[in-house]
């Protein structure tokens, strides 16, 4: 029910309150399970990044790992309306995982890539998707209340190709996954 609040009202109005009238109880038997609010919300944003545990990396490199990660991550973000500004909340206050990090980490360990590496490419993924996506909700949001000058089109990404929206999301998550390439071998080069 509070992903179909979150959808249907966004974030500000996903509150305590409207949960419990939206099920039919008293405020208060939410407190039964939810401490705060912010409990509440860590346990949406669980739910919106539950896709996550479900990404096959068996094979892949650590470029295609990055890609495949990051791509998976906007996916679950975009999929709910204020998904990314939600998400974010709860991983800043520490209430949820980065769901990247345990991903990136298995596969370096499958290559013998230092885990500190993998470390710095998950929090770079993890911050890029979870901004990217945040901007391109908003641009969204924004074009629902009739606020760009150009609409955005009714792609499947919901993107304007001048606009950027939904644009560049590959292209900068190889950027990243070359780097850490880079990182790579130049810590192998180092070890030699």
């Amino acid at each position: 029910m509070a992903l179909r609040l979150l959808d249907d009202y966004g974030l500000p109005d996903l509150t305590m309150r409207h949960l419990a009238t939206a099920l039919g109880v008293q405020p208060s038997a939410l407190y039964w399970h939810f401490p705060n609010k912010q409990a509440l919300l860590a346990a949406v944003s669980e739910r919106i990044l539950a896709p996550m545990g479900e990404v096959p990396i068996g094979s892949l490199s650590m470029h295609e790992a990055v890609r495949t990660v990051g791509a998976r991550m906007r996916e679950c973000l975009i999929a709910y309306r204020d998904g990314s500004e939600l998400v974010s909340s709860s991983l800043a206050l520490g209430l949820v995982s980065s769901p990247v990090r345990p991903k990136l980490l298995e596969v370096a360990r499958t290559h013998g890539v230092p885990a500190s590496l993998a470390e710095v490419a998950a929090e770079a993924v993890m911050h890029f998707v979870v901004g990217f996506t945040f901007h391109e909700q908003q641009q969204l949001a924004a074009d629902r209340l009739g606020l760009l000058q150009e609409p955005v089109a009714s792609g499947s990404e919901g993107a304007r190709a001048d606009s950027g929206v939904g644009s560049g999301f590959a292209e900068a998550l190889t950027m990243i996954a070359h780097g850490l390439e880079v990182s790579i071998a130049q810590h192998r080069s180092q070890q030699h």
